[in-house]
């Protein structure tokens, strides 16, 4: 059963990501999806997702008004904020892959329009944190790049650029992310939201480099039902979406089997490899709530606090 989130206007189907991409703008419903997802945290299977208040800070226009303390402002007449514990000074690039690849999509959305509104909702969910939020745009090289800011206005910014991104068509995953690296001064966190179809062996090592730099990293890989799968039936023409002259017709029943073990070994050898490297790795399917990410996320942020 789909899950529904309750407004004045109508019933939003949040755990449904193709029913809700029809349901408004890329930033309305990223502010849904995360309003969604915070009104839900009391009954959430992610226990480790809580935020600790810890002290005041006086209010600013634009800071949330439910967070205002009124007891205080009886005692003072003066307006303060609960500051929380995880309203920290941290950075974070949202780096979102934009190559050709991405453009695939069947039975439903594109895994660019998920990865798209799961990087408008996760930047919308940190800027409510106060946390510097930016984001990272990438194809064959840097497409955007909004550096991580506090400024309510950021998540316009990340909204327009994510808005007005298409896919492009090769993929230099590695390239661009060793590109990228002497480019972040500080110690931030990385989030990639990619389907990381490039060659294994030097992405792990330019993501051993960001660790090494003392980066924490996230990693959403991002698939289709039908990459995980492969349900396909009568012969078929494939089309490399990052060489658009390239096609190919094949019989699925001899392929199956064959892509099924390529594409298993490639899965699994990039899960074992951010076990052992310190990086949070996700697989999301194209039909999973935004909210499995998010929780994951905050998940990994409490789980970080624990450990210093």
């Amino acid at each position: 059963m789909v899950k529904l989130f309750q407004n004045s206007q109508t019933d939003v189907p949040l755990e449904d990501p193709s029913a809700l991409a029809k349901f408004g703008k890329l930033e309305v419903v990223a502010r849904l999806v995360v309003e969604g997802f915070i009104m839900g945290q009391h009954k959430s299977p992610y226990k480790g997702a809580s935020i600790e208040f810890i002290e005041h800070r006086q209010y600013y226009p634009g800071d949330e008004i439910r967070h205002i303390d009124w007891r205080a402002f009886g005692k003072t007449g003066k307006y303060y904020v609960k500051e929380f514990e995880d309203e920290t000074n941290l950075r974070c690039y949202l780096v979102v892959d934009a190559s050709g690849s991405m453009g695939y999509g069947a039975s439903t959305l594109t895994k660019f329009e998920y990865a798209r509104q799961l990087a408008a909702s996760m930047g919308h969910l940190l800027l409510k944190q106060r946390d510097a939020t930016g984001l990272i745009t990438f194809d064959t090289r840097i497409r955007d790049r909004i550096d991580p800011s506090t400024n309510p206005k950021t998540f316009r910014r990340m909204v327009h650029a994510l808005m007005e991104l298409e896919v492009g068509e090769e993929t230099s995953m590695t390239k661009v992310l060793t590109e990228l690296l002497p480019t972040v001064k500080r110690r931030s966190l990385i989030v990639i939201i990619s389907d990381c179809f490039d060659q294994i062996d030097p992405l792990m090592e330019v993501l051993k480099r960001y660790r090494h730099s003392r980066h924490e990293v996230v990693l959403f890989q991002i698939v289709t039902p039908e990459e995980e799968d492969f349900p396909f039936t009568r012969p078929t023409r494939f089309h490399n979406l990052e060489r658009a002259d390239h096609h190919v017709l094949v019989d699925p029943h001899r392929l199956r089997q064959h892509y099924l073990e390529q594409y298993n070994e490639f899965c699994n050898g990039l899960a074992r490899f951010c076990a052992s490297s310190g990086i949070d790795h996700e697989k999301m399917l194209t039909t999973e709530p935004y909210h499995k990410a998010l929780g994951a996320y905050l998940n990994v942020r409490t789980r970080k606090k624990k450990k210093k």
